[in-house]
């Protein structure tokens, strides 16, 4: 799944992989107030599971691909207000056990169930970002009596997508533009460096815990290499589900995130050449109609759906937008029985 100008942000490009390993010396202490539970959903398969407490119904947030729960853990404790959280790192990241199969959508799925009934939550809130997107709907189609409600954060991607025009249009955007930037040796050594970097290069400011559940640290502090197997997102991406969304029978709220304006990455990234700026915009304006069309398809479900559109907002719509997530999320919950 690609998001427009997803290059410029890198949201997946760098391979990422869980550290926070037993080599890791270092007497950094994840400063997020959770605690560590490893459930086990299968045989010599357990997932870490975070649990920032709080008061109300279970909501159990989900991340995307590449990263684990560590991801919200700034934004997690801002709903214990109102409800219990949780969240869960799937199989083959973080501290999670990494075995050689099970990560189609299915067994993924089922994977969440079991940590459901290890916890005896009742009737959960499960938020997911992007890729879990797919988790959500095999929970809303399938085992619709498990779950109170959904929450897509930028997680309507689906089988059904034709990207067809949209990778046509993007092989011809500028270079710059399609080119991540890369760290150099001066980001990589300390992890607060490294995240300092990802902020100045993306604008989305990700919890060093996160980072530190990615990559190995050096004996020198520095980052090391990824630890989650390279076969493991290959996995995940090679399901190509279309889900039926009109069958999902539990209330949804989805939210949409739409990149900051071709105009503004213009001028950002001096795309003088007037072939070029149109395709910037054609690219930009292939992507809003690939979101309408998913619009459309989670308007189908049958327990009925709210949208959200948030424009300007990075694909992490739950911190480039945290203040109108947090919001929304709570009113929403408010009208699930």
């Amino acid at each position: 799944m690609k998001s427009f100008f997803a290059a410029c942000f890198f949201v997946a490009t760098l391979p990422l992989t869980p550290a926070g390993s037993a080599q890791n010396s270092s007497p950094w202490q994840d400063p997020s107030k959770h605690i560590v539970h490893f459930v086990t959903v299968e045989d010599e398969v357990q997932l870490e599971v975070l649990d920032w407490g709080g008061s109300g119904r279970p909501l159990v947030l989900l991340a995307g691909l590449g990263w684990t729960a560590h991801v919200f853990d700034d934004f997690a404790p801002k709903l214990t207000d109102s409800f219990h959280v949780y969240g869960i790192t799937r199989r083959g990241y973080g501290a999670s056990s990494k075995p050689a199969t099970g990560y189609t959508e299915e067994r993924l799925t089922e994977d969440d169930l079991r940590v459901f009934d290890a916890l005896k939550l009742v009737a959960p809130i499960v938020v997911g970002h992007s890729i879990a997107g797919n988790e959500l709907s095999q929970l809303g189609i399938h085992h619709y009596d498990r779950i109170g409600a959904l929450v897509y954060l930028d997680a309507l991607n689906d089988g059904a997508d034709d990207y067809t025009d949209y990778d046509a249009l993007w092989t011809r955007m500028p270079q710059s533009m399609r080119t991540p930037p890369q760290p150099s040796s001066s980001d990589l050594k300390s992890f607060s460096a490294y995240r300092e970097w990802r902020i100045k290069a993306s604008g989305i400011a990700i919890p060093e815990s996160e980072y530190r559940n990615q990559r190995v640290q050096n004996p020198d502090g520095s980052v090391g290499a990824d630890q989650t197997p390279e076969f493991v997102s290959k996995a995940i991406m090679a399901g190509n589900y279309k889900h039926d969304y009109s069958q999902i029978r539990v209330p949804v709220l989805a939210f949409i995130g739409y990149d900051i304006t071709p105009q503004a990455q213009i001028q950002k990234y001096h795309v003088t050449d007037t072939s070029e700026r149109t395709i910037v915009e054609a690219v930009y304006g292939t992507y809003v109609g690939m979101a309408k069309i998913r619009i459309d398809r989670i308007k189908r479900a049958s327990g009925g759906a709210n949208v959200v559109e948030l424009w300007g907002a990075h694909h992490f719509v739950f911190l480039s937008n945290e203040a109108d997530v947090l919001r929304e999320i709570h009113k929403f919950a408010a009208s699930v029985r």
